[in-house]
């Protein structure tokens, strides 16, 4: 097959959509089908594309054009131009939630990440309703529609009312560098680690609340590109703002914090969880049920919405590391971004 993928997301600093993509892409590089890494992109888009893409075994057609979000949008709902025109001849064009052109052949399908949008629009930013929301309208029309998770998929049927059969899930994978084998960081004291965008869905100032009740020696270190919305207060005692990290600096990151603590309200998955967990770190999660799958049994779970309880969390899972780290160990094993490509090679073959 010769899979025409969109990778306009990578043209920003990755983070959760953006690390999903380029996995996806070394697993299928490694599936024998010719892949194509696809986008519309500005000059400065283009260059961390290929930053992304170094090392994966894919075909790039990047087209730097001038205001290319504008002209994605607007190929997106007025276009009449085939994507065939520009990314060639497809057996498959998989697109993700920045912009949908038509096509003239081949399967088309789609990755949904999460439902945020629709069910909490006051939780994004008003671009991300809108673009978004434009693209769920044509989800129905898709001979596939990836998910990331079986949470996501059956929030998929139940919400956009897409038929279950059309619907498949492809959990992310987890890079060889997250393992507990490595260099780890030094901060200048034992610390706390969340990993997560400064945005009201991520729910920092609960855990700002929690680590303030523990009046420990323990900082919290918060690694997350500035959002939108009322920002968290991390001007306290204690707190230490990494800002945006890149994905080669998080395992050294994460190795080095005593336990990471994830309080998001609503996911589509949670990478970050596994990613602690696959680097020999105990993670304390939000009891939110998006995160089951990417917690399984390995992590401790609390009520988001509670400081005390995630306080109390954070205390169990000093007290347990050494049954903790482990068991997530083995659970984080299970996600790789070879399984991830057989998860989507067989969706679309089950089709075609």
């Amino acid at each position: 097959m010769r899979i025409v993928v969109d990778v306009a997301p990578l043209s920003h600093p990755r983070t959760g959509v953006g690390n999903y993509i380029r996995g996806s892409l070394i697993g299928l590089a490694g599936t024998g089908h010719e892949v194509v890494a696809f986008a519309l992109v500005s000059r400065d888009g283009r260059a961390e594309i290929e930053r992304a893409l170094e090392g994966i075994d894919v075909e790039s057609r990047l087209f730097e054009v001038p205001a290319a979000h504008a002209l994605r949008t607007v190929w997106s709902r007025f276009g009449r131009v085939p994507v065939e025109r520009l990314a060639g001849a497809l057996d498959v064009f998989h697109f993700g939630d920045w912009w949908f052109p038509p096509q003239r052949g081949g399967l088309r399908s789609t990755m949904v990440h999460d439902l945020v949008p629709l069910h909490h629009p006051e939780w994004v930013h008003a671009r991300t309703r809108w673009m978004h929301g434009s693209k769920y309208k044509g989800v129905g029309e898709c001979d596939v529609v990836m998910v990331n998770s079986r949470f996501t998929g059956d929030d998929v049927v139940s919400t956009l009312g897409v038929a279950p059969e059309r619907v498949h899930v492809a959990h992310p994978g987890v890079e060889p560098e997250f393992s507990p084998a490595g260099e780890w960081m030094d901060l200048g004291r034992p610390y706390l680690l969340t990993v997560a965008t400064l945005e009201p869905r991520k729910n920092l100032d609960t855990l700002v609340a929690a680590h303030r009740l523990l009046a420990g020696d323990l900082a919290l270190a918060v690694a997350g590109a500035a959002g939108w919305g009322n920002p968290p207060v991390l001007d306290a005692p204690g707190i230490v703002r990494l800002g945006y990290t890149p994905a080669s600096d998080l395992p050294r990151l994460y190795r080095g914090a005593s336990v990471v603590v994830y309080p998001s309200l609503f996911e589509g998955f949670g990478m970050p969880v596994v990613e602690a967990m696959a680097c020999g770190v105990p993670v304390v999660a939000s009891s939110h049920p998006s995160l089951d799958e990417a917690c399984g049994d390995a992590a401790v779970r609390a009520d988001p919405l509670d400081s005390e309880a995630l306080a109390q969390g954070i205390r169990i899972a000093l007290d347990r590391r050494d049954e903790l780290v482990p068991r997530g160990l083995r659970h984080a094993a299970s996600f790789t971004w070879g399984e991830n490509a057989r998860a989507h090679v067989e969706a679309w073959a089950a089709v075609a």
